[in-house]
């Protein structure tokens, strides 16, 4: 049940964007098993005075950064993480054409009871 939140540099084309919706979301169904439907994302596009980003690590970045924030319960192995991150990396180095160097990702895990995806319950918590 990831929530994944894209950030980009503004002035993409609408092919550009489903793309990266798409290529991250069919990633995630590969490697971490994400259940069909499941699919909760969104893209802010800032211009260049609202999106900052270095060259961090040695990695030489380009205005085509994608930052990739996803949010999810944890219990994911490492080894699917890492599975992730290549398979969103290769998909998106396909279509719509992303260098590697420019895809930017990070994982934030919290617990089941904060998360409710509708009529103020939280489905996935099963209590104390």
């Amino acid at each position: 049940m990831p929530l994944t939140r894209i950030a980009i540099r503004e002035g993409k084309s609408e092919a550009y964007r489903q793309a990266l919706l798409d290529q991250i979301y069919e990633a995630m169904r590969e490697t971490v098993k994400i259940k069909d439907g499941d699919r909760f994302m969104a893209i802010t596009e800032h211009g260049e005075s609202a999106f900052a980003y270095g060259d961090f690590l040695g990695i030489q970045r380009s205005a085509d950064l994608v930052q990739i924030q996803v949010f999810w319960t944890s219990g994911k192995s490492s080894d699917a993480k890492l599975a992730m991150y290549r398979a969103i990396v290769e998909r998106l180095g396909r279509d719509p054409g992303v260098r590697p160097e420019d895809v930017l990702i990070s994982v934030v895990e919290t617990s089941a009871e904060n998360w409710s995806f509708g009529n103020g319950e939280a489905q996935l918590f099963k209590g104390p």
